[in-house]
């Protein structure tokens, strides 16, 4: 099994968490040990075991990732409900070695190439076999990460006052995650699309993605720069988590848009900043 995130592809085959070696003979370990000689003599732990286990450790890894994510999104629909703050609330989860603070951060919801079709294949060979209960704990982790899209719709909606058409909204990124030009199952384009579907105006800019994103939703309005995609907003929505996005100057872009509202659903921005400038500042999930 490989383990390799996106746009970190070449540090991880380097410097690799672990390295699972499913192998039938000794001297398959042994050639599977000298090719990986040098991330061992750091130190990189090595598990070996048969075919069946490396098998269900990739399927594995990704299904518990996805789960990990679901479930601080459903946290977070608790915290609009009660006032709390998601970001704190998962920072003093992750203090407890047994969680960890990795992967636990709200947002729209995982994408791309890996999760969702691995998360699914996973369910598939789960029925395969009859286990259930596998079934019906991830089809319930897919259903919330939609649910989060669609959750990101809603405040959208509500902000804009229950009204779509004549409504032009910006959404800033087209990438499933920041790093990649990936846009296979992008939250930030599947919410875009929805968008446009309720019958508002959609422009997208993405520093990378935006080929693609014209290939894959080509009836979207597409912008240069995230500053000209903000000209005569009525909602700006930040949707992929690119360093370019939180280093805006609000206060620049205050006189661009027609009124300024920005729903920070990566929950990355600086609340006080885009606040101080004068825009209604939303993040679900945070007060």
């Amino acid at each position: 099994p490989e383990f390799l995130r996106e746009a970190h592809g070449v540090d991880d085959t380097l410097h690799p968490d672990r390295l699972v070696f499913g192998v039938q003979s000794a001297a398959a370990e042994a050639r599977l040990r000298e090719v990986f000689a040098s991330p061992i003599a750091e130190g990189t732990p090595v598990v070996v075991c048969n075919l069946p286990t490396a098998e269900l450790v990739k399927g594995g890894a990704n299904a518990f990732l996805a789960t990990k994510i679901s479930f601080i999104n459903a946290l977070a629909e608790m915290a609009d409900a009660t006032g709390a703050d998601v970001t704190q609330l998962a920072d003093a989860l992750g203090h407890d070695k047994r969680i960890g603070r990795g992967m636990l951060n709200a947002g729209p919801g995982y994408g791309g190439g890996c999760l969702p079709k691995d998360l699914r294949a996973f369910m598939a060979r789960a029925g395969e076999l009859g286990v259930e209960e596998v079934i019906t704990l991830l089809r319930e982790v897919d259903d919330i990460n939609q649910h989060r899209r669609a959750r990101i719709v809603d405040v959208t909606h509500e902000l804009l006052g229950a009204e779509w058409v004549g409504r032009n909204v910006t959404v800033l990124g087209a990438a499933f995650k920041a790093g990649t030009d990936d846009v296979r199952d992008s939250p930030a384009l599947d919410v875009a699309g929805r968008i446009q579907l309720h019958g508002a105006t959609v422009t997208v800019y993405d520093p990378e993605a935006m080929e693609n994103a014209r290939r894959v939703r080509p009836t979207l309005r597409y912008a240069a720069s995230a500053a000209e995609a903000c000209e005569g907003a009525h909602l700006v929505l930040h949707l992929t988590e690119w360093p370019e996005f939180r280093e805006l100057d609000p206060a620049a872009l205050r006189g661009a848009v027609e009124t300024p509202v920005v729903v920070d659903a990566r929950l990355s921005l600086d609340a006080k900043k885009w606040r101080d400038a004068g825009w209604i500042y939303r993040a679900p999930g945070k007060p």
